[in-house]
């Protein structure tokens, strides 16, 4: 069976390039024993300047605050409405899992938030007053477990203060549903 000219040509050519590429890259790599050695001093790098820092941390607060909305609708506020926690609904002990998941992901992921909007001193300021109901929030999965539906207005006053946090500091937090793996994951 031939082969065309034209692919042995190309794999010679490749061939060549790979070869001579890795004598030149080992040739630098490797430093005669008689030649004086020269210190260079490495620059410390600067991961980020102060403003990219506080544009960062916003963007992190809103992805954070935005998971923890989401995951507080999808799986706490929603089937509340729908009635779904109710005496005799079906599905309710599932509900009850997957609420009390969300509650303990939504703690979690305010908690980041919260220490993400430390790297931005206006949404510092506007989460001050809001730190107290955030750490309120870790009872509340407990709460849902043994069906206590009085823990969802309070997660959703939380949430609600939270995206009017943002949006007061320019980081305006619109609901993102978190996947299934993330729920379980707490991130």
């Amino acid at each position: 069976m031939p082969v065309p000219i034209r692919r042995l040509a190309l794999a010679l050519t490749l061939c060549c390039a790979l070869l001579a590429g890795s004598t030149g890259w080992a040739g630098a790599q490797s430093t005669p024993q008689h030649s004086p050695t020269v210190a260079v001093a490495a620059a410390t790098p600067s991961p980020t300047t102060p403003a990219q820092r506080q544009h960062f941390a916003k963007t992190r607060f809103v992805a954070n605050a935005a998971l923890a909305a989401g995951a507080t609708y999808e799986w706490i506020v929603k089937p509340y409405k729908q009635g779904k926690f109710k005496k005799g609904a079906p599905h309710r002990r599932g509900t009850f899992v997957k609420a009390a998941l969300a509650g303990a992901f939504t703690y979690n992921r305010l908690r980041a938030a919260v220490r993400n909007a430390k790297g931005d001193p206006l949404l510092s300021k506007a989460l001050r007053p809001i730190n107290s109901a955030i750490n309120d929030l870790r009872g509340l999965p407990a709460k849902l477990r043994h069906g206590d539906t009085s823990a969802v207005g309070d997660y959703s006053n939380v949430i609600n203060k939270v995206k009017g946090a943002g949006s007061s500091a320019g980081a305006p937090v619109h609901n993102q549903i978190p996947s299934h793996r993330q729920l379980i994951q707490g991130s």
